[in-house]
């Protein structure tokens, strides 16, 4: 995989550059309250495309990140998208810049942070040179994740056995899907995109829509309402959860549900599906148990740098759900870059002769209509005639 910086963006001077911080651990919580002319505080290893297309998305003015942006474990996405977008990137600052306190002015000079006159933290400011030495560095650490991948997906196996072959553990739902499509909507690359892109397949088949986590946000804000929303529900909105689609909890195999106080506060009814992986991972098990007869994904998570992306060492299991999912599924993700429709002048002019041989057709086959074109054409007459009379004066 070849990544580089071919686009090297215009980043603002740094000195000076100052504004209100909006501080949050949780990249994905904090753009649910960052605008633009902040200052984004954040705490993310290894920053990842789509948790950079949302700070883009929001407009900061900067973006302040405690931990290192890039490890050197793989080759990651983020920074470079913040750079392409004119955003400036400041690095491992340390644990002291997630003491500044929410809305106040902080102050960025070269890769130092104040808060008023007070020196809080300093730290990198990465620009497209170091950016690319760091991915280049990082491409090195592939190796070890590919032997960590597989360690991973063999434990899996080992812990999720019942699940993967027999189906032990899947709830029970209301949500008919035996013998229907199933569109499940992961927050992931080009996801809003494809959506659109899959107007006409949603319109025609009418499949049961499946929104995993904020994926039921995409579902709505496309102007269809989710039958199912599956996963741990720290970002899906209060209004995805109201929608009156039928919830499931993703459980840790423990019992430990996150996401349940919530919804047991905004009083939802729903249902708990203990099982070890991603909510991805859940989604597709209950598609395929409770019998899809086709399952399209949009937006999951498919190769290695994407499952590395999304910085969790259970990511292994969404290779093994695949294999169980197996010819049914059907990867979305993308679709929207392989094919745009594109019409010709030739189609248009052709679709605009029709449509007025279609008006002339309707017109005579009515009274009115053939007395309006029998108006029309002794006017034709008359202005032939007339033609006729200057051209004659004009020899």
């Amino acid at each position: 995989m070849k990544l580089s910086l071919r686009r090297r963006a215009s980043v603002p001077d740094l000195p000076g550059v100052s504004g209100p911080a909006r501080v949050d651990p949780r990249t994905k919580s904090l753009t649910k309250r960052l605008s633009a002319g902040d200052i984004a505080v954040i705490d993310h290893l290894d920053l990842d495309r789509v948790s950079a297309e949302a700070l883009v998305a929001c407009k900061p003015i900067a973006v302040l990140n405690a931990a290192r942006s890039t490890s050197g474990r793989y080759p990651n996405l983020g920074p470079e998208i913040l750079l392409h977008a004119g955003i400036p990137l400041i690095d491992d600052l340390g644990p002291d810049v997630m003491t500044i306190l929410e809305s106040h002015v902080v102050r960025i000079d070269d890769g130092a942070v104040y808060d008023g006159e007070t020196l809080v933290a300093e730290g990198v400011v990465q620009t497209a040179d170091t950016v690319g030495a760091n991915l280049e560095e990082a491409r090195a650490g592939l190796s070890v994740q590919l032997e960590s991948f597989a360690a991973n997906t063999m434990d899996y196996l080992r812990r999720e056995h019942d699940l993967l072959l027999d189906g032990v553990g899947v709830p029970d739902i209301t949500t008919r899907i035996d013998g229907r499509h199933v569109l499940i909507v992961v927050r992931g690359y080009h996801y809003k995109d494809d959506l659109v892109t899959l107007r006409p397949y949603i319109r025609e088949c009418r499949p049961v829509l499946i929104g995993v986590d904020g994926g039921a946000d995409a579902i709505l804000d496309a102007g269809w309402t989710p039958d199912l929303i599956v996963g741990d529900m720290d970002s899906v909105s209060d209004r995805g959860l109201r929608c009156g689609a039928e919830i499931v909890v993703h459980a840790y195999r423990d019992g430990r549900a996150p996401g349940l106080a919530r919804i047991e506060q905004l009083g939802v009814p729903h249902v708990v599906f203990p099982a070890t992986g991603t909510s991805e991972d859940v989604a597709m098990l209950l598609a395929d148990d409770k019998g899809a007869e086709l399952i399209v994904a949009v937006g999951t998570h498919a190769t290695l740098v994407e499952f590395l992306d999304k910085g969790r060492s259970g990511m292994a299991s969404t290779f093994l759900t695949r294999l169980r999912v197996g010819g049914k599924l059907v990867d979305a993700k993308g679709v929207s870059r392989l094919y745009r429709t594109r019409i010709s002048n030739l189609q248009l002019a052709l679709l605009s002769l029709a449509g007025l041989l279609a008006l002339v057709v309707a017109l005579a086959a009515t009274q009115a209509g053939q007395t309006l074109l029998g108006l029309f054409g002794a006017r034709l007459d008359d202005l032939y005639s007339w033609i006729r009379t200057l051209l004659g004066l004009a020899r």
